[in-house]
């Protein structure tokens, strides 16, 4: 049987029974198999779960029954969601012995009533502490546009599977930027939604007061129909206890007539390389955003904020662990946990108070704008490794400063989706931009980031050619 050569190509042949879920799922098994020993983006594949949920989909189809919305779409999850049956691993060696789910994390749940098929667990960052998942328990997840380079962090097996058309759509979670930060390097399509927007029971957490869960896809259409199949209400989810659903699909064709797009200055251009500034200047022409920066309200102090309450919650989690089995976490982590949580209680008690504040002046922003431009990261991927960036004459340390122009977004609890662009200064690499717009108007980036996505343009889409590097040209 042929298989159309996109993914939502395919979602609508399976739906009009002109491709198999199993034909689908057998192409997506074959690329991993071939690519994955490169990229080294899994460290689990639930082949025999893959294939009871692909058979269970043309049996539904053999019988005449409406098929889901994402019947047949194969998917891949970090390894911090809860899968029936395996171990969660949350990217550490301390759980490996740890009981298996009982159940599928909420969303991993959502997309199978949907029709998806789960392939596998992702690489990460242990315990999503870091930005280029460079693991030293299961090895580094290798950027797919080369193979020297970092992929991101901490979801960064879920932006490489994705790059490398291992499957078209993975989940991560994104505290201070793991999702936009493999978004960005990987070159593809990232959401992290508002605070709060999608349920976060089953997915091991890190920071309560800042976590976030989300999709990373091969298009913006993809993206968006993802997000449309996971939203909902969740009452053992006190942040989505009360959230509601709202559908974007039927308003991404609405073009970009009436919105009102910025560009954010300052901070978010000071700690930019050429290139980053570069692809937002792309993306600023293309969606016809006014002239002049937009000042973005004390982004530096947020940044300083956001990593005290990391530190003090992540640091906390882990106390027992860090009193007994020290030596068992990986050795970039383990000083940051423990001096997270030695910190003194009314550093944390500040931040929490300047954040209330600092969402109020953020928020302010959004009467006069409908969707903010920035960099999603400081450059493009650096060689794996790599202990130093320079931003403003200054060293910084990769692991802790990749993810610094997305921290200031999430510490307002705003929804943003990152665009991939091919900046010519980035020499032939991926750098994402943020689309950020108020909380719980994902609709507005969505919409943006479609119109960009049907450019016929290879300086914002995806170029299928800069795969070279996993498949040996």
């Amino acid at each position: 049987m042929s298989i159309p050569a996109g993914s939502l190509e395919c979602l609508a042949a399976v739906a009009s029974a002109d491709l198999a879920a199993n034909d689908w799922l057998a192409q997506c098994q074959s690329g991993i198999e071939a690519t994955h020993p490169a990229v080294n983006a899994y460290t689990l594949q639930t082949s025999a779960r893959a294939q009871r949920e692909a058979e269970a989909i043309d049996a539904m189809r053999r019988a005449g029954r409406a098929l889901p919305p994402l019947a047949g779409l194969p998917y891949a999850v970090k390894n911090l969601f809860d899968i029936e049956g395996e171990v969660t691993l949350a990217g550490s060696k301390i759980r490996r012995h740890a009981a298996a789910a009982r159940s599928d994390a909420v969303l991993v749940e959502r997309l199978r009533s949907a029709g998806a098929v789960l392939t596998g667990a992702l690489n990460m960052d242990e315990f999503a502490y870091g930005f280029t998942t460079e693991n030293s328990h299961y090895g580094p997840t290798r950027n797919p546009h080369d193979l020297t380079r970092i992929a991101g962090g901490s979801s960064g097996g879920s932006g490489a599977a994705v790059a490398a058309g291992l499957v078209p759509v993975a989940l991560g979670s994104d505290t201070n930027g793991s999702i936009r930060v493999p978004a960005s390097l990987c070159g593809v399509w990232g959401l992290k939604p508002t605070f709060g927007r999608l349920s976060r029971r089953g997915a091991y957490p890190f920071v309560h007061n800042l976590d976030h869960v989300g999709p990373l896809a091969d298009s913006a259409q993809l993206l968006a129909l993802v997000y449309d199949a996971l939203q909902g209400p969740d009452p053992q989810d006190p942040a989505c206890l009360a959230t509601t659903v709202q559908p974007v699909g039927a308003a991404l064709g609405q073009g970009l007539d009436g919105l009102r797009v910025g560009v954010l200055g300052g901070y978010f251009e000071d700690n930019a390389y050429d290139s980053a500034r570069q692809a937002v200047a792309m993306v600023a022409e293309r969606l016809g955003a006014l002239p002049g920066r937009v000042q973005w309200p004390e982004a530096e102090r947020a940044r300083a904020a956001a990593f005290i309450v990391t530190a003090s919650e992540g640091g906390s989690l882990h106390l027992a662990e860090l009193r007994t089995r020290a030596a068992d976490f990986e050795p970039v982590s383990v000083d940051r946990f423990i001096a997270g949580a030695l910190q003194p209680a009314h550093w944390y008690a500040r931040a929490q108070r300047f954040r209330r504040a600092y969402r109020d002046a953020v928020n302010q922003l959004f009467r006069h704008w409908d969707v903010l431009l920035a960099p999603a990261t400081p450059c493009e991927a650096t060689p794996i490794g790599q202990p130093w960036l320079k931003l403003n004459g200054v060293p910084q340390p990769t692991r802790a400063s990749m993810g610094m122009l997305a921290q200031p977004i999430s510490f307002a609890g705003c929804p943003v989706v990152v665009a991939p662009t091919w900046p010519d200064a980035a020499g032939g690499l991926p750098v994402g931009v943020q689309l950020i717009a108020a909380p719980w108007r994902e609709g507005l980036a969505l919409r943006a980031a479609h119109w960009l996505d049907r450019l016929d343009d290879d300086g914002i889409g995806v170029r299928p050619a800069a795969l070279a590097a996993v498949h040996g040209a």
